[in-house]
């Protein structure tokens, strides 16, 4: 496995991971652009990926302008290995070297994507309008966890 930061080069495999998932679908895809992909890249955020074999199959993107998590997505045969948590890592060491503004995120409910962020020290504070559950990390929560914990 092999993680690196994400290129505008990478937003095909990017969309391939994304349409690969079973919880969490995207079922509007014009909702997701490649243009909004490229401004999580480059001027709202960063983004991670892991490849192995040359294929990616996870990404993770922060966005500062909003303080929130925009993506972590991992092609479902790969769940379980701990990728997800190594790029949560990444993102969110990069996130918060760079503002000690708190992070949210929302994920679908009952959700093994619920569980992964509740296992990882996310706080819920509510709902999202869609019915999301919402989550909030803040810099002194994050620093505050072990390192294996991370």
């Amino acid at each position: 496995m092999h993680y690196r930061e994400a290129e505008l080069a990478d937003i095909p495999a990017l969309f391939d991971v994304r349409y690969s998932v079973t919880e969490n679908v995207l079922h509007n895809r014009a909702l997701v652009t490649v243009a909004d992909t490229e401004d999580y890249l480059t001027r709202r955020g960063k983004g991670w990926v892991c490849e192995t074999d040359g294929q990616i199959i996870g990404f993770a993107i922060a966005d500062l302008q909003d303080h929130s998590i925009w993506a972590l997505f991992l092609r479902p045969e790969y769940v379980g290995h701990g990728i997800g948590k190594r790029l949560h890592r990444l993102m969110l060491d990069w996130y918060f070297a760079q503002t000690s503004e708190a992070v949210w995120l929302s994920t679908g409910p009952g959700t093994r994507a619920e569980e992964f962020y509740r296992r990882q020290g996310w706080r819920e504070t509510g709902h999202t309008a869609s019915g999301e559950v919402r989550f909030e990390m803040t810099k002194e929560e994050w620093q505050s966890r072990p390192t294996d914990l991370r």
